[in-house]
Formats: C-alpha cells, structure tokens, sequence
C-alpha cells in the first residue's frame, strides 16, 4: 500500500498513481442519503462500486473503538491520525461529536497547524 503524500498530490509528481479511497456516500440516484447512519451509507458505496475500476477503493468499515494498536501502526505509517465515526449516526455537516480524529503528535503537519493557530490568538 502506498502511503499519500498530499504535497506531491497537489504539485501533480504522481499523477498516474493516483488512487480514489472512497470513504461516505451522501447521496445515490437523486436520493439524499445523509440522514442514514454511517453503516447503511457504507453498505450504498459498496454496492455502488462494486465492479470499481482499479485505481478506486472503499476504505473499509472498523468496527469498535479505536485502540493503541490500530493508532499506533497509523502514525508508525507516518499518517496525519485517525478519524473515528459513530456506525449508527447520520451524517451532520460541520463539527460533531459523533466524530473523533485523533491527531498523531509526531506529524510534520502537526507543528504547521497548531503553530497557526497560535498566531492567530
């Protein structure tokens, strides 16, 4: 598996081994699905891309919480953290309580952010 690398993204270095994760579904067939929860969206994206070219996945649905471990192997990836979704809530724009990201400290963009933030006080 390959690690992103949003920069290089943005600066096109990798163009042709761009990859599509595909995490929620919103809406189907005219259907606005936002106010199923995360489980039955999840089960809608599946099925809509089950014959997916490569190139596109779906990022798969964990179940539980998130432990030590699993945040362990991501920021031993060098991933930015995890995000943690309630499979029985709808989806809510915005900030929600439902969703919890939780941060690795060791990560280049860490620093970038809360520094900004900082100044911005």
């Amino acid at each position: 598996m390959a690690l992103s690398d949003f920069n290089a993204l943005h600066a096109g270095k990798h163009d042709a081994e761009v990859q599509l994760c595909a995490f929620d579904v919103l809406a189907l067939g005219g259907e606005d699905l936002r106010g199923l929860p995360l489980s039955m969206r999840k089960t809608n994206l599946e099925r809509l891309l089950h014959r997916r070219p490569e190139g596109i996945f779906v990022n798969p649905f964990e179940t539980g919480a998130i432990g030590p471990d699993l945040f362990r192997a991501a920021c031993g990836m060098g991933l930015e953290g995890l995000v943690s979704k309630r499979a029985d809530r709808p989806y809510k724009g915005g900030p929600s309580k439902d969703w919890i990201k939780v941060k690795n400290r060791t990560h280049h963009t860490f620093d970038r952010v809360h520094k900004a933030k900082a100044r911005a006080r």
